[in-house]
C-alpha cells in the first residue's frame, strides 16, 4: 500500500484541510461567528478542495475572505451562475479562486471550494455570520455549531448536493472553539453538551464572560451551548446606525432597529387550557430513526423515545378533542381513515399501533404525507395543530416549508428536530411558516418535556388580532421589515426589524406598542427605546434583516412579487440578489466569490480534486439509507433483512488509531462508503438453514439467529501516519427462498422482526472486541467466532412514570388494580385495605396516583403536569365525596406529605 503523509480520507486521498478555529461573540440574544479553515497542500499537484457542511439555517453569511501568505483577498456577493463561471474562469486560467455557496436544497448547507492551491502552500479562509439565538423552555438561550451534517433524504428523481462523508471518529482535521458573552444583564451560567473549560467573568459585574471547547473534539455531535443570563428576556430594543458609505434611503444606508418582545399574558387567561382541537401527529419511521438518542450505553433509539412521547400525547389530550397519528418514510400510513374524537376506545387503539411503531418505512419522504393531511377538511370549531417528529434528514426542505406556509391560514405546525445534525433549517422553517413552536432534542436531552411544553401552547388560547404601533418623533417614518407577526406565545421572543427614516433630535425617544387578543380579552404590551444608535454594534443588526428580507422574498411565490401586471419568473430572483449584493449577505441566488489576481503568476500542472469530509455518526450511516432514493446526489445504502455467514477482513491501525469502527450495510455490489472490513451474505437459501460456515438457524427466530461462525481475519498494519481505522461496508449478495427479503426499509420481514436490529447491536458489541486482540504482523489467522445474537433483545424495564402514566384511561383516572398497585411500589393487598371504605375505587386510585407523582416525580413535572390536570378535572366532577380523607391515607401509604391543594383538589 503507498505510504501517505499527513491527513487522510477514508480513500486514502490527502485532505487538505488541517484545522478549524471558530470564534463566538454573543451579544445579549444575537450571536456573532467566526470561523478561520485553515489548508495546507502537501501534495505535488495543484489542488481543488471542496468541502460542504452544514450551518445554522438562519444565519446570515456576511463575510467570506481567504488569506494566501501575506495576501488577503476579500470575497463579493454576486448572482450565483455569475460567480460560478468565474470561478471556473480562475481556474482554467491557473489562478486561484475561491467559491462560497448556498445549496440550492436546503439553506443549512453551504458548500466552499478553494481552487488551485499549488504544492506546499497554505491558504486560509475566513468566513463570518451572524444569528439569533432561540429561547429554550427553561429560558437559555441556545446557540448550535453545526459539527453533524447527516445524509439528507432525495425523493426519487431528486438532484442533491455531492457530500463526502465519515465516521465521525475518523474526521481528519481539528476544530478549537472560543465564546466570549456579553449582556446588560449578568451570566448566570453557561452549559455545554461537549466538554469545555470553566466559564472565566471578566468583570465583577460579571455581565461579560468567556468559555472555551475543551482540545480533542470528537466530531460525534453538534456543539451546543446553553447561556443563561439573570432576570433574562426582558423586552429590548437595538438602534444600529446605517452604513457611512451607502446611499442614505437604502436598507444599509440608514439607521435600523431590532425590537425584541416577549409578551406577558394575564395568569387567569393562561391557566385555562382549551377543551378542543384536532391533533395530528406526524412522525419519521425512516431508517435513521433507529439511530440511539445519544452515545451513552443503553440510550434509547429516537423511534422509541417518540414512541413514549406520543404515549405522553395521547394521555394528555383533553376529552373532546379529535386526533389522528400519521408515520412517514418512503411511503406513509395512518391509524384512522380520518381525525377521530378522543375517547378511551380510539385512544386505546392508537396506543396499540403506536407500540408497533418502528424505524421501517425507508426514506424520509414528508412532503407526501403533509399533503394528505391538508387533503382533510378541517372540522369545525376545533383549531387543527400539527405535531411533526422527525430527525430532518430531508433533502427538498423548501418544497415542504412552502407547502406548511400555503396552509398556514387552516393550522398550526409544531416541529421537533430529533438527534445530531437534526436540519434547522427544516425544523424552523415548520415552525415558522405553521405559526407554531419550533423544539430540538439532542445529547442527553429528553424529548418529553419540551414537546409538552409545546403541547401547553397548542391548548392555550389563540392570540388574535395581533398590531404594531409605532410612535416616533416628527419628522422620523418607520418601514417594518419583519412579516407580520401572526404567533404570539408566552416567554418567547418576537422580533421586529424596522427602517428608520429622517432626522430626528438629539435624545429623542420613541415606542412601539404590540395589541392584541387572547381569549376575548384585550391586551398590550409597550416598550419606549432611545433613537440614538447604539454604539459598537457594527452592522449586526443591517445583516439580520436582509436576511430576514431575503428569506421572506425566497418563500414567496413569483406572482406574489410582481406589483400589477403579468408575473414573471425572474422578478423574485431579480430582488432577492439586489438586496444580497447590497447588503453583502448570502442567498440562494447568490455566492460569495473571491480571486487572487495580484501574483501574476500561473499555476502549472492538471488539478486535482480533493472533497473534504464532513462527520456523520456511525449509527446514521447504518440506519439513515432507503430503497430508491439518493442521499445528497449519491445512492443511498441499503441494509437488508437477512441471516448471513460473514467474511472479515479487518486492518488494523497503529496504536494511535483508537477507533474501530463498525459501518455502512450495503446492497450494492459496489461499496462506496469506505470502512474496513467487508462482511458478505454470499447465499440465505433457507430461513431454516443458512448453509454456509456452520451457521445453525433457529426455527423459532423470527429472521436473525446464533450462529458460530468461523471468520478469517487479515491482520495488516498501516503506516503510523494513516491514523485512521475503517470497519464494516456488508454487503448482501443473495437471499434466496424468503418470503420478502427486500430492503430494510421497505421489507415486509422487517416489521415483525427485530434481526437486523439485533445484529447490528451484537456487531457493535462484540466485533471490535475481536479485531483489536494483538497479533503479529501479517499474520492470516483462522478462528471461530461465536456469535449468539437473541432474536428477542432484552426489553429494558419501563420508566416508572410512564409504567403509571399507561394506565391512565383517556377520561383522566386510574383503575384499581394490580398493575395500579405495582406502578406505586406496593402490593394490590395493601392498596385495597387501605382504602377508604367510603370511597369507590377509582376516586382512590387517582389520588393514589396524584400523590406518587408529586411525592415522587416532581423533577418531570413538565411531562405529566397536563394528564395531572385532566385527573383533577375528573375528581372535581360530583364523584369523589371523600379527597381529603384519600389524600390522608394515600399519603401514609406510600409514606409521601402532599397536600390537599397541592394536588389541586
Amino acid at each position: 500500500m503507498e505510504n501517505c503523509c499527513g491527513l487522510l480520507t477514508s480513500k486514502q486521498e490527502p485532505v487538505p484541510l488541517k484545522s478549524v478555529e471558530v470564534e463566538l461573540e454573543v451579544r445579549d440574544h444575537v450571536a456573532t461567528v467566526v470561523s478561520t479553515l485553515n489548508y495546507e497542500n502537501k501534495e505535488d499537484k495543484p489542488l481543488e478542495a471542496v468541502f460542504v457542511f452544514p450551518m445554522p439555517g438562519d444565519a446570515a453569511v456576511c463575510h467570506f475572505s481567504a488569506t494566501i501568505g501575506q495576501t488577503q483577498i476579500v470575497a463579493e456577493v454576486k448572482e450565483k451562475q455569475k460567480a460560478r463561471e468565474e470561478y471556473d474562469d480562475a481556474l482554467s486560467s491557473g489562478q486561484q479562486a475561491f467559491l462560497l455557496e448556498e445549496s440550492d436544497q436546503s439553506p443549512d448547507i453551504f458548500s466552499l471550494s478553494v481552487g488551485s492551491l499549488p504544492p506546499g502552500e497554505s491558504a486560509s479562509i475566513r468566513l463570518e455570520y451572524v444569528t439569533e439565538l432561540a429561547v429554550q423552555a427553561d429560558e437559555g438561550l441556545r446557540f448550535v455549531l453545526p459539527a453533524v451534517l447527516n445524509p439528507r433524504y432525495h425523493p426519487q428523481g431528486s438532484e442533491g448536493v455531492q457530500v463526502t462523508s465519515v465516521p465521525a471518529s475518523l474526521v481528519p482535521y481539528s476544530l478549537s472553539f472560543s465564546a466570549r458573552v456579553s449582556s446588560p444583564r449578568p451570566v448566570s451560567k453557561v452549559e455545554s453538551n461537549c466538554p469545555m473549560d470553566p466559564l472565566k467573568y471578566l468583570n465583577t459585574e460579571q455581565s461579560q464572560a468567556t468559555v472555551k471547547l475543551a482540545a480533542g473534539h470528537k466530531f460525534d455531535k453538534d456543539v451546543e451551548l446553553l447561556i443563561y443570563y439573570k432576570d433574562a428576556h426582558q423586552p429590548t430594543a437595538v438602534v444600529e446606525a446605517g452604513q457611512t458609505s451607502a446611499k442614505p434611503g437604502t436598507l444599509m444606508g440608514d439607521p435600523l432597529v431590532m425590537l425584541s418582545l416577549y409578551p406577558e399574558f394575564p395568569q387567569a387567561v393562561m391557566s385555562s387550557l382549551a377543551s378542543c382541537g384536532e391533533f395530528v401527529f406526524l412522525l419519521d419511521r425512516s431508517g435513521s430513526m433507529g439511530v440511539p438518542m445519544n452515545n451513552n450505553e443503553g440510550s434509547q433509539t429516537r423511534i422509541g423515545s417518540a414512541r413514549d412521547t406520543l404515549l405522553l400525547l395521547l394521555k394528555s389530550i383533553p376529552m373532546g378533542c379529535y386526533f389522528n397519528i400519521y408515520s412517514f418514510g418512503s411511503s406513509y400510513e395512518h391509524i384512522f381513515p380520518k381525525s377521530v374524537e378522543y375517547s378511551e376506545k380510539t385512544m386505546e387503539e392508537a396506543l396499540k399501533k403506536v407500540e408497533g411503531m418502528e424505524d421501517d418505512l425507508g426514506g424520509t419522504e414528508i412532503l407526501e404525507a403533509l399533503k394528505h393531511i391538508y387533503s382533510q377538511a378541517c372540522i369545525p370549531n376545533q383549531p387543527r395543530q400539527l405535531f411533526v417528529f422527525t430527525d430532518g434528514e430531508v433533502g427538498n426542505t423548501k418544497e415542504v416549508i412552502n407547502l406548511v406556509k400555503k396552509n398556514s391560514a387552516s393550522h398550526r405546525c409544531f416541529s421537533f428536530g430529533i438527534g445530531e445534525g437534526a436540519s434547522s433549517a427544516l425544523i424552523n422553517g415548520l415552525a415558522k411558516e405553521g405559526g407554531g413552536h419550533a423544539q430540538f432534542i439532542t445529547g442527553i436531552d429528553r424529548m418529553q418535556p419540551k414537546v409538552m411544553q409545546s403541547l401547553r401552547f397548542a391548548l392555550q388560547p389563540a392570540v388574535v388580532d395581533i398590531s404594531v404601533k409605532w410612535d416616533l418623533p416628527k419628522g422620523v417614518s418607520v418601514s417594518v421589515l419583519s412579516p407580520p407577526i401572526t404567533t404570539l406565545f408566552q416567554g418567547q421572543r418576537s422580533l421586529i426589524y424596522a427602517q428608520l427614516t429622517g432626522q430626528s433630535p438629539k435624545a429623542a425617544e420613541g415606542s412601539v406598542t404590540v395589541k392584541y387578543s387572547l381569549a376575548g380579552h384585550p391586551s398590550q404590551n409597550k416598550l419606549h427605546f432611545n433613537l440614538k444608535p447604539a454604539e459598537d454594534s457594527g452592522l449586526t443588526v443591517h445583516r439580520l434583516a436582509a436576511r430576514t428580507l431575503i428569506r421572506s422574498l425566497e418563500m414567496v411565490e413569483d406572482e406574489e412579487v410582481v406589483e400589477g401586471g403579468e408575473p414573471d419568473e425572474g422578478v423574485k430572483k431579480k430582488k432577492v440578489v439586489e438586496l444580497s449584493v447590497q447588503s453583502g449577505v448570502s442567498s440562494a441566488f447568490t455566492a460569495f466569490i473571491a480571486v487572487n489576481k495580484g501574483s501574476g503568476e500561473t499555476i502549472q500542472g492538471p488539478l486535482v480534486r480533493r472533497n473534504v469530509p464532513t462527520p456523520m455518526p456511525m449509527m446514521a450511516m447504518c440506519g439513515g439509507g432507503a430503497s430508491g432514493g439518493r442521499m445528497m446526489g449519491r445512492p443511498i445504502p441499503r441494509m437488508v433483512s437477512c441471516s448471513m455467514p460473514m467474511r472479515r477482513t479487518v486492518m488494523e491501525a497503529s496504536p494511535s488509531a483508537q477507533m474501530v469502527n463498525v459501518g455502512v450495510m450495503e446492497a450494492s455490489p459496489s461499496a462506496q462508503m469506505v470502512n474496513v472490513g467487508v462482511m458478505e451474505a454470499q447465499s440465505c437459501k433457507s430461513m431454516e438453514s443458512c448453509g454456509r460456515r456452520n451457521c445453525s438457524m433457529s426455527k423459532k427466530s423470527k429472521g436473525m439467529v446464533s450462529c458460530s461462525m468461523p471468520m478469517r481475519r487479515t491482520v495488516m498494519e498501516a503506516s503510523p501516519s494513516a491514523q485512521m481505522v475503517n470497519v464494516g461496508v456488508i454487503e448482501a449478495q443473495s437471499c434466496k427462498s424468503m418470503e420478502s427479503c427486500g430492503r430494510r426499509k421497505n421489507c415486509s420481514m422487517s416489521k415483525k422482526s427485530k434481526g437486523m436490529k439485533t445484529l447490528l447491536t451484537a456487531m457493535r458489541r462484540t466485533v471490535s472486541s475481536c479485531v483489536r486482540r494483538p497479533t503479529s504482523k501479517g499474520v492470516v489467522q483462522r478462528e471461530s467466532l461465536n456469535c449468539s445474537l437473541d432474536i428477542e433483545p432484552q426489553q429494558p424495564p419501563r420508566d416508572p412514570l410512564l409504567q403509571l402514566v399507561s394506565l391512565q384511561k383517556a377520561s383522566g383516572c386510574w383503575e384499581l388494580d394490580p398493575a395500579l398497585a405495582a406502578a406505586v411500589g406496593k402490593t394490590s393487598e395493601e392498596v385495597e385495605n387501605t382504602k377508604p371504605a367510603s370511597e369507590n375505587k377509582e376516586v382512590w386510585a387517582t389520588i393514589l396516583a396524584l400523590i406518587w407523582l408529586h411525592g415522587f416525580k416532581m423533577d418531570a413535572q413538565k411531562e405529566w403536569e397536563l394528564l395531572a390536570m385532566k385527573a383533577v378535572s375528573w375528581l372535581r366532577a360530583p364523584n369523589a365525596p371523600c379527597v381529603a380523607e384519600c389524600v390522608e391515607a394515600g399519603n401514609t401509604l406510600l409514606g409521601c406529605k402532599v397536600q390537599k391543594d397541592a394536588l389541586g383538589i
